[in-house]
């Protein structure tokens, strides 16, 4: 009865594709996709978790859960999409990568659209996609955040992050025609502390980039996020009240209160079409 009730929401059920990446790596943006998908589900709405990050996959790690198909039988065997969709915690699917397979992290721009493609069918079934991208600014990353109305980028203190993370926002604005980039500050002890990081990257973006950096939200730094990683459960889950869930569900509601870029109707692969189709250097 109690998930009955949680099942609701204000804002409207409008269709979403968010990509969720980061210039460095160890920043915690899965374990944030994969929380924040169920928050999102808890909320009310349909999502989808797509692991993009093909090669070094772990969505599934996270949420302690054991793919039988990945992504392999869709874009080397021409499977059925539906065989690597697994069914997750509060009724969150997830679209499985793989770990160790070299020729997913570069796939050519053939079978990444034959891969969006192969997804369209499930734009009936979904008011959210999440993609959960790789680290850096390889041609996986840039491509997928390019498919992305909205981009989330998690960034921490550190200064290598920093300089990781402005790299980043560079090669999207420059490359893939992102014009609008939203900063998660994970792993901060407070909201002054977080919001001096994203004025450190505002400042050299808006000096030096023609692109829009937004404060979306922040994550503390609390110990249930490392207990729940080792036991494969998501924090959210497991400690609903702790601080960082209590980060989550704000980042999720700051996410919902924004009025996403507009998309045509017919299903991802009709929206993705006509939104790189805008982007260039996307494909």
């Amino acid at each position: 009865m109690g998930k009955t009730e949680n099942k609701e929401s204000v804002y409207p059920k409008t269709f979403r594709v968010v990509s969720v990446t980061s210039g460095k790596g160890g920043m915690g943006k899965t374990n944030i996709t994969v929380n924040l998908g169920l928050t999102l589900a808890k909320g009310g709405r349909k999502v989808l978790i797509m692991d993009a990050d093909l090669g070094l996959a772990n969505v599934d790690v996270v949420l302690g859960i054991t793919p039988k198909v990945d992504i392999r039988h869709v874009i080397f065997e021409g499977g059925n999409i539906e065989d690597c969709i697994t069914h997750g915690p509060e009724g969150v699917d997830i679209l499985s990568g793989t770990s160790g397979v070299s020729e997913l992290t570069n796939l050519d721009t053939e079978q990444k659209w034959a891969l969006l493609e192969s997804i369209e069918p499930l734009g009936e079934r979904y008011d959210t996609l999440l993609i959960d991208t790789a680290a850096g600014i390889g041609s996986n990353v840039q491509f997928f955040t390019s498919a992305a109305q909205e981009v989330v980028l998690v960034v921490g203190h550190e200064p290598t992050s920093l300089t990781d993370a402005y790299s980043t926002v560079k090669v999207l604005a420059n490359k893939c025609g992102v014009r609008r980039v939203l900063v998660c500050v994970n792993r901060t002890t407070s909201l002054e502390a977080a919001r001096d990081v994203f004025r450190q990257l505002f400042t050299v973006t808006t000096r030096f980039l023609n692109v829009v950096v937004e404060f979306v939200g922040w994550i503390p730094n609390d110990p249930c996020v490392g207990q729940a990683v080792m036991k494969q459960e998501p924090f959210v889950i497991t400690t609903p009240m702790a601080p960082a869930s209590q980060g989550i569900k704000a980042l999720a509601d700051s996410l919902l209160r924004r009025q996403p870029a507009p998309g045509p109707g017919g299903g991802f692969q009709v929206f993705w079409r006509t939104l790189l189709g805008t982007r260039e250097g996307a494909v």
